[in-house]
C-alpha cells in the first residue's frame, strides 16, 4: 500500500544500582571492626571469601551493564505495525480525500477505505535489538532484515522522497485506470525519463523524448513496446520519438536483461492528458499502494448510484493505467488495521496471497483480485446485497 512513516523507536531505561558500602558499628577500642584481635590480621580465609564476593558482585554489574548495552544497540531491522485508514469516499472537511472538477459527481455512501502501515526503524530512526524482540514477539508486527525494505545507504530524506513519487504516480495510474474502466478517452504517452547502465539506447534517446511508434507501430502504452521487443528477439527496433517538437528515428538493438526479456534500457513515465481535473488529497501517507483503492474512489465519485451499497469494504495494492492490480507490502498489517477500522470485506492483490493465508482476521472476508475489474465486481456484488461466498479468495498452494 502506500505506507504512511512512523517513527517511534522502543525507548529503554538502565534500572538504577545504588551500592552503599555497610559499616560496622560499637566494636570494641583497640579492634579493628572485623573482630580480629588488636596487631593481628583477619583470618586467610576470610580474605578470601570477601574477594570472591568483590569479584562476584563486579563480575555481575558487569554482566548486567554488557546485558543493557546489547539490548540498547541499533540493529539493523523494521518493524511494520497496522496504521490508520482512510475513507476514499470521504468528502467532509475542507479537502475531501477525492475532489473532481470538470465532470459531474455524485455522492456515496459507504467506504473504500486504504490500508496503511506504520514503518519503524531503517532511515526513519534505528531500533534497539531489545524493541526488535518484542516486536518479534508481537503477533500484530513483521520484522525485516532492513536491506529487504529500504536498499543500503538510503537516508531518510531519500526514503520520502521516493515515498511521496511513488504516491504522486499511484494517484496519476488511479485516474488512468478509472476512466479506461468507465471507457472514458485520455491521452496517454510514454516519456524517456533517463537510462540504465550500459544502455543500447545511449547516444539515440534522451530524456524528455516522447515514444511515437516502434516498428511503425503508435506506441499507446509500454505493453506495445514489450510486445513489439518481444516479437523481435532482439533483432533491431526502429523507433520513432518526439525531441523539440520534432520526430527523430533511431534504430535501436535491444539486450537481453538477464531473464530473457528484450529491453531498450529506457527508464519510461507516462504523460497523461485527462478531460477533468481529479485531486487526491492524502497527507503524511506515500507510497504506491493505495492506488487500487483511488481507482475505486474515482469511480464511485464520477458515476451514478452507489458502488458499496453503505457497505464497509477496504483493500490495498499497485495500480497500473491498464488497470493491473500488484503486490504491496504489509499485507498482514493492513487487514488488521482495516478490521480494527470496522470493514468487513477486504480486496487483496492476488500476489499477496502467501501472505494472506493463515493471518485473516476474524470477522473479515478476503477477496482476491488480479485486476480493477475484478475489484470493482466484488464490491458492487457485496453493494447489491447479494452473496459474495462464490468470489475468489486465496489458498493455499
Amino acid at each position: 500500500m502506500t505506507t504512511t512513516r512512523g517513527d517511534h523507536p522502543n525507548e529503554d531505561h538502565a534500572p538504577e544500582l545504588d551500592a552503599g558500602a555497610a559499616m560496622s558499628a560499637g566494636a570494641p577500642e583497640g579492634r579493628p571492626a572485623g573482630g580480629a584481635p588488636a596487631g593481628q590480621s583477619a583470618p586467610r580465609g576470610s580474605q578470601q571469601g570477601d574477594r570472591r564476593v568483590s569479584v562476584m558482585m563486579l563480575a555481575g554489574m558487569l554482566a548486567l551493564g554488557l546485558g543493557i548495552a546489547a539490548g540498547t544497540i541499533p540493529v539493523p531491522y523494521v518493524v511494520e505495525r497496522a496504521g490508520p485508514t482512510f475513507n476514499t469516499l470521504d468528502r467532509t472537511g475542507d479537502s475531501p480525500v477525492i475532489s473532481v472538477k470538470g465532470h459531474a459527481t455524485y455522492p456515496a455512501k459507504g467506504n473504500l477505505d486504504l490500508t496503511t502501515v506504520y514503518v519503524e526503524g531503517g532511515p526513519n530512526g534505528p531500533l534497539s535489538l531489545l524493541g526488535v524482540f518484542g516486536a518479534w514477539l508481537d503477533g500484530s508486527k513483521s520484522v525485516y532484515p532492513q536491506e529487504l525494505i529500504y536498499p543500503t545507504g538510503t537516508t531518510k530524506e531519500q526514503a520520502e522522497e521516493q515515498s511521496s513519487v511513488a504516491m504522486t504516480t499511484s494517484q496519476e495510474n488511479a485516474v488512468a485506470s478509472a476512466l479506461r474502466e468507465l471507457d472514458i478517452p485520455f491521452g496517454q504517452q510514454l516519456q524517456a525519463a533517463g537510462l540504465s547502465d550500459g544502455s543500447p539506447s545511449t547516444g539515440k534517446i534522451e530524456n524528455g523524448d516522447i515514444f511515437e511508434t516502434i516498428n511503425g507501430k503508435p506506441i499507446t502504452s509500454l505493453a506495445v513496446v514489450q510486445e513489439e521487443l518481444a516479437a523481435g528477439k532482439g533483432a533491431p527496433a526502429t523507433l520513432v520519438v518526439e525531441r523539440a517538437g520534432e520526430s527523430v528515428t533511431q534504430a535501436i538493438t535491444p539486450v537481453d536483461n538477464g531473464a530473457g526479456r528484450y529491453i531498450l534500457g529506457v527508464m519510461l513515465k507516462y504523460l497523461f492528458t485527462f478531460p477533468f481535473d481529479v485531486t487526491i488529497s492524502l497527507d503524511k501517507v506515500g507510497g504506491p499502494s493505495a492506488g487500487l483503492m483511488f481507482s475505486l474512489g474515482i469511480i464511485d465519485t464520477v458515476t451514478p448510484g452507489d458502488l458499496t451499497g453503505g457497505k464497509h469494504v477496504a483493500g490495498t495494492g499497485t495500480i497500473t493505467p491498464d488497470g493491473a492490480v500488484g503486490p504491496i507490502g504489509g499485507i498482514q498489517q493492513k487487514m488488521q488495521g482495516a478490521r480494527a477500522g470496522g470493514a468487513t470485506l477486504f480486496l487483496a492483490p492476488a500476489e499477496n496471497c502467501d501472505d494472506v493465508v493463515g493471518h485473516v482476521p476474524e470477522g473479515l472476508q478476503v477477496v482476491k483480485v488480479e485486476n480493477l475489474a475484478q475489484a470493482r465486481t466484488a464490491v458492487e456484488l457485496a453493494g447489491s446485497g447479494q452473496g459474495t461466498s462464490g468470489l475468489p479468495v486465496c489458498t493455499t498452494n
